[in-house]
């Protein structure tokens, strides 16, 4: 999809620095996602688009003009932008702004000379690029800006790079990589190489399971659906169990009222006082002095 932009006035907008390293996806990822995102559109806009705080903001809707200002001060602390005031025209009387952007970052000392060379007439690239860093190393060398208490030296992002990169090849993001690096941290940490080792040992993730598909279905007795074999439970899936526990409902509960109907009439088993006497036993004797006195009655 075509990328947006405005046009600067002429002599003015984007301009690329030299010996840039081949774009690629993980150009920015040392860089926080908001930064990435408009440095992904800085990259991608030509030379004399306008890459001002006003258009940028225009442009990137999601974004406004005080974002778009932090992130062009971020993107410039980090060696990919510099915005200079250059002196234009016969005489050099008229100051232009110029703002310059490389997708590789480029160290204080290389833009100086740059722009050193610009204004002498001299090279134009003052030094070939430095080889590209693996996405291990950058996210070991951001470390830093996450939390200033786990700044690395370029001895021990080079020394713990093998380690991180085994965490991104178990599918680790680099937002999630500096969270687990930087997440709890003690109040101080004395050795932030030591302490990476530990952290990137202890804490490595499991490596992500791909669950096979099934070499079998089995249909399900009751909807004809195929389903895996250990899903089903005497021939019916979980769907098809439910409706026909549902369905006996009403006819266990009609059973049980119906049974307890018949436990409550008179002359059952259940009703000692109305049950009859068996055949050939002898009648119950009475109780009470009312019996005792029916007894005197019939002896005279």
């Amino acid at each position: 999809m075509a990328i947006t932009y405005a046009i600067a006035a002429p002599g003015y907008g984007k301009r690329s620095a030299p010996s840039q390293h081949p774009s690629g996806p993980d150009d920015f990822a040392h860089l926080t996602d908001r930064e990435a995102e408009i440095a992904g559109y800085i990259d991608g806009v030509p030379d004399g688009a306008a890459i001002d705080v006003k258009s940028l903001a225009r442009m990137l809707a999601r974004f406004g003009q005080q974002a778009v200002s932090t992130v062009l001060r971020a993107l410039t602390r980090k060696g990919h932008l510099r915005r200079v005031r250059e002196r234009v025209g016969e005489g050099l009387t008229q100051w232009v702004s110029r703002t310059y952007f490389s997708r590789t970052p480029r160290s204080s000392a290389w833009w100086e000379q740059f722009l050193t060379d610009r204004r002498t007439g001299g090279r134009t690239d003052p030094a070939p690029a430095p080889p590209a860093r693996s996405v291990s190393y950058r996210a070991l060398a951001s470390l830093a800006a996450a939390d200033r208490r786990m700044m690395l030296s370029a001895a021990e992002c080079a020394e713990l790079e093998a380690l991180a990169a085994e965490w991104f090849a178990r599918g680790v993001t680099v937002e999630q990589f500096r969270f687990a690096m930087t997440n709890g941290l003690p109040a101080t940490v004395q050795c932030p190489g030591a302490f990476a080792r530990k952290r990137l040992l202890d804490r490595l993730p499991p490596e992500q399971v791909i669950e096979q598909a099934p070499s079998r279905l089995t249909e399900c007795q009751g909807c004809y659906r195929p389903a895996r074999p250990n899903a089903l439970q005497d021939g019916r899936c979980r769907r098809c169990r439910e409706e026909h526990d549902r369905s006996r409902t009403p006819g266990l509960i009609a059973g049980i009222r119906a049974a307890m109907r018949e436990r409550g009439r008179p002359g059952r088993v259940s009703d000692p006082a109305g049950s009859p006497p068996p055949p050939g036993a002898p009648p119950p004797p009475p109780a009470g002095p009312s019996a005792g006195r029916s007894r005197q009655v019939r002896a005279r």
